[in-house]
């Protein structure tokens, strides 16, 4: 199988199976996505979705957050990670945008990305979600579904993943592509113990192959 045909192949199998693929994360608007995308980093969307409400309660809109204190808003995220950090990004992201921005969320990638704690996965997400724009974010299951299944080669970093997949993604289906890997690392692809016995990738996958191989020659070995 050439790689654009395994590219068809798991293209393909989402359509079918998973076309409406989307993220998680509860928002309304997109300062709360913002807002829960920034918390998201390394920590669970079910977290960030249990923790959000009462922010927002307190903090509706950009100019109420950009006027909260560190003391007033860390309790509210002192059960997410690196709550110390969050906490600055937040009230920064929050009065940059009042600044510089008018109170709107950007929706440019380099605009997103001169705010405190959005790094380029965070502005992707942004633009592909609230925009549908052709941007690939990267995390953790991005990265690695990708190279297991194949899609990817010899990717060493985030971005050199996000340029390999976006070069065989058709481009309108980019911003959906992203849930697709995310969700499918999350639920089936997993890091330990991948459940390749429901997934229906195998007939494309790399890591399958080459599992499914060695499990025959250990058989073969014991006869």
């Amino acid at each position: 199988m050439t790689k654009k045909e395994r590219f068809q192949f798991v293209l393909g199998y989402f359509q079918e199976h998973n076309a409406n693929a989307e993220t998680e994360l509860l928002y309304d608007n997109p300062y709360e996505l913002l807002v829960s995308v920034i918390l998201s980093a390394q920590c669970t969307d079910k977290r960030v979705n249990m923790t959000t409400p009462s922010i927002f309660r307190k903090y509706p809109d950009p100019k109420s957050l950009s006027r909260a204190s560190f003391d007033e808003l860390f309790p509210f995220i002192k059960s997410i990670s690196y709550p110390n950090n969050k906490t600055k990004h937040l009230i920064g992201m929050a009065q940059m945008l009042m600044e510089k921005f008018n109170g709107e969320v950007p929706l440019t990638v380099d605009e997103l990305m001169q705010l405190p704690g959005v790094g380029r996965k965070t502005a992707n997400v942004i633009t592909s979600v609230i925009d549908q724009q052709p941007n690939m974010a990267v995390d953790t299951h991005v990265f690695r579904v990708s190279a297991r299944i194949g899609l990817t080669t010899n990717a060493k970093t985030p971005y050199a993943t996000e340029k390999q997949l976006i070069a065989l993604i058709p481009k309108e289906f980019i911003h959906i592509a992203h849930h697709w890997l995310i969700l499918h690392g999350r639920y089936v692809c997993v890091a330990r113990n991948p459940k390749c016995d429901i997934c229906g990738l195998k007939p494309a996958c790399k890591y399958y192959a080459q599992h499914f191989k060695t499990q025959i020659q250990f058989s073969k070995n014991q006869l």
